[in-house]
């Protein structure tokens, strides 16, 4: 009898500039399973991206992103991503979320979630994310 080897758990890049915030975000997606890493900007989320990718690291399974943050916005972020055709999956989150920013980021082939939001939601949003 063979054993199939363990599914390795999703790897999660959390970029929120309100540490309080991202710890509780954080401490909610390690607690569904997931594998967090966090960023405080948007630079800090794409310079670990780009060095991780250098480096021949496991790049992450999702993104999700703050949209306003120092050093960049999430969307600002969501852009240099495709430019450089890079398809991974992001979810934005936003207490700013107008028509335009969801059409953007929904074109960028992003997801938005408007604050304030349920935790379960969040957990919706990026199982469905996840999900091939």
């Amino acid at each position: 009898m063979s054993l199939a080897p363990p599914l390795r758990a999703p790897r999660i890049l959390l970029a929120e500039d309100d540490p309080d915030m991202r710890a509780l975000l954080a401490g909610s997606l390690r607690r569904r399973g997931y594998v967090v890493c966090e960023a405080d900007s948007g630079s800090s989320l794409l310079s670990r991206l780009f060095a991780d990718h250098a480096a021949g690291a496991d790049l992450p399974d999702l993104v999700v992103s703050d949209v306003r943050m120092p050093g960049g916005s999430g969307l600002s972020a969501l852009r240099s991503l495709r430019d450089r055709a890079w398809a991974t999956p992001m979810v934005l989150i936003t207490a700013f979320g107008d028509r335009d920013l969801h059409r953007e980021a929904m074109d960028l082939g992003a997801r938005v979630l408007d604050k304030p939001f349920d935790l379960d939601d969040l957990h919706r949003l990026v199982a469905s994310a996840l999900s091939p």
